[in-house]
Formats: structure tokens, C-alpha cells, sequence
């Protein structure tokens, strides 16, 4: 889903610069996020993105820059707006003799106003597990409380640090659906995944943060169509079939093959061409090509494709372009 972008923001980031002695973190990152939006950051390990989150939710102060959360600097607000802002981290540590439910209540106990405990332990796929001690649970159970924790006080943000990772398929599904209804409720949330798939999924916006810097901001079809350059083809061949000529096609950047079960190869060829590419190895004679397909990039490509190169400079325009 697309929003008006110009609109009053949730959260606003301007030029946010902040260095550890003479290493910078991040470099003047600029976006704003946008009421019942689900926005993804992403980036590559050690590009900034957990001080990002820690700047963004008070746990540290930028060197330079300002933020603004709910109409608020993080680092100074009060306890009434950190009602109102709920953090999943990566890794936390809950009471262990506790159960599940004794864990939700302790939690939903801190608020004047929270969500109803067996509603938020269903949603998250442990209302059977309710009885269960913390330290009897599964590494995936132990997320899923997490995040069982941090939505029971009906945040307003939702701040969600790589919250699938460990994640069984099932778990995954609970964990998108609860996503999913904070958005539909008017709630906001900012996401950090390397699951490329999760956030085209998820995410109405996403930003890729490289080396400290935002590198793209935009919603994930907008920018596989600006930025995906690279197409898959497909197809196999005899065991003998040379593929010489295919690697020198204009915009051919790789050739891979592999032995199939029928005697047969199985090519996949990377193009920046891609149906150019098909066309000519679907007329090759020689080549008696069977099976054709294309693919298109996503938004793996684009992650691979702007984390895989050196940050320019340049990069001061993609910020700004966050903002509007």
C-alpha cells in the first residue's frame, strides 16, 4: 500500500551523524516514517542499522542531528511517550521460573492500559504454551514471547529489531500477522530484517542503510523497478551443448551449469539483458535449448546490488530524496 509521503510523520530523521572517535556510524541519515506504516531498514551487518535504532528509541544520542518520535526527541523523553514506544530486541532475557501468561501479565501490568493477555498470547501462537516455565520454551517459543511482551501494552510504535530470525515457517506466518493487524489498527512499525522476502512482503517502505548511509529509499516495487537491473534465464541442454557463445551475449554477466537427473545440464544465465538473452538462446540451432524461463530481479537483487558496491558521496541526494 502506497501513502501520501508529504504528510505529518510519526518519526522524523534529519542528517542524523554519529561517530565513535574517529569512526563514523552513520552519516547524515535523513528519512521519515509515515502513521500505520510498516518501514523497512535493511542493510548489510555493521552498517549502522542497531545505532540507528538505538538513536531512534533513546537508548543513545546522535553526535549530530536531531530526531523526532511522536513529536519528541527520544533521548529526553519522558516515561508517558516510552508507553507509547514498544522495542523488540534481538536477544532479551525474561524471568525464567515465571510462566508464559505470569511473563505477559507481569508485563501488561506496567501499563494503565493494555491489550487482553489470552488475545495476545493467540496471536502469537503460544495461548497453549500459557502454563510452560520460560526456561522450558524453545529458542523460537522464547521470540515469540518477546514479542508477545512488547505489543501487550498497545504501542503506538513498534520497533522491531531482525524479529523472525530463528523463526519456524509457522512462527514466521504469527509473527506477520501480528504485523499485519498493528498496521490495520493505525499502529507503526519500523523493521529490521535481512529477509528480502519478508520485506517485500511486509513493508509499505523500505530504506537500504551501506556503510552508514541511506544508499535507497522507497517502497520495495519502485525500487526493484528502478534498480533490479539483473534477469535470471533459464534452461537446460545436452551434457555437450557449448555455452561459450552465451557468455559473450551483450549483457551476460554469468553463466552457471550443473548435471540434471536426465543426463541433461540445467544453465542459469545472469543478464542485464534479459530478454534479449532469451530470445538468443531460444533461436541458437545449435544450442537446442529446452525448458526456457525468465526471471526477473527482486528485491534481493536490489539489496545485493547497492550493498555490494563502495557508498559514494553522491548518496546526500538519496537522503533527501527519503525526506519528501
Amino acid at each position: 500500500m502506497e501513502r501520501e509521503e508529504h504528510g505529518p510523520a510519526v518519526a522524523t530523521v534529519h542528517e542524523v551523524f554519529k561517530q565513535y572517535g574517529s569512526r563514523t556510524v552513520l552519516d547524515r541519515v535523513s528519512f521519515r516514517i509515515l502513521p500505520g506504516e510498516v518501514f523497512g531498514l535493511l542493510g548489510p551487518n555493521g552498517a549502522g542499522k542497531t545505532t540507528l535504532l538505538e538513536c531512534l528509541t533513546g537508548l543513545r544520542r546522535p553526535t549530530a542531528g536531531s530526531l523526532d518520535v511522536l513529536g519528541h526527541d527520544p533521548s529526553t523523553a519522558d516515561s508517558a511517550w516510552r508507553q507509547m514506544v514498544a522495542v523488540q530486541p534481538q536477544e532479551a532475557t525474561l524471568f525464567p521460573q515465571l510462566t508464559v501468561r505470569e511473563t505477559v501479565q507481569l508485563w501488561a501490568s506496567f501499563y494503565e492500559d493494555h491489550d487482553d493477555i489470552d488475545d495476545v498470547l493467540d496471536r502469537v501462537g503460544l495461548l497453549e504454551e500459557g502454563h510452560q516455565r520460560v526456561k522450558a520454551l524453545s529458542g523460537g517459543q522464547a521470540r515469540r514471547l518477546l514479542l508477545a511482551v512488547t505489543i501487550i501494552g498497545r504501542p503506538r510504535v513498534l520497533v522491531l529489531d531482525e524479529p523472525a530470525a530463528g523463526l519456524d515457517p509457522q512462527a514466521k506466518e504469527h509473527l506477520w500477522g501480528v504485523i499485519r493487524t498493528h498496521g490495520a489498527a493505525g499502529g507503526t512499525v519500523l523493521l529490521t530484517t535481512h529477509d528480502m522476502n519478508e520485506a517485500a512482503e511486509l513493508c509499505d517502505r523500505v530504506a537500504v542503510l551501506v556503510a552508514g548511509r541511506i544508499a535507497a529509499c522507497d517502497t520495495p516495487s519502485r525500487l526493484v523497478a528502478e534498480l533490479a537491473h539483473t534477469s535470471t534465464v533459464t534452461f537446460t541442454a545436452s551434457a555437450d551443448a557449448d555455452l561459450t557463445e552465451i557468455s559473450a551475449l551483450p549483457g551476460v554477466t554469468t553463466v552457471e551449469s550443473a548435471a540434471d537427473s536426465e543426463g541433461r545440464i540445467a544453465v542459469q544465465v545472469r543478464t542485464t539483458a534479459g530478454d534479449q538473452t532469451l530470445r538468443r538462446i531460444a533461436a541458437d540451432q545449435h544450442l537446442l535449448a529446452a525448458n526456457l524461463g525468465i526471471s526477473k530481479g527482486g528485491l534481493d537483487a536490489v539489496f545485493r546490488s547497492l550493498a555490494g558496491d563502495k557508498p559514494s558521496h553522491e548518496g546526500k541526494s538519496e537522503q533527501q530524496k527519503a525526506e519528501h
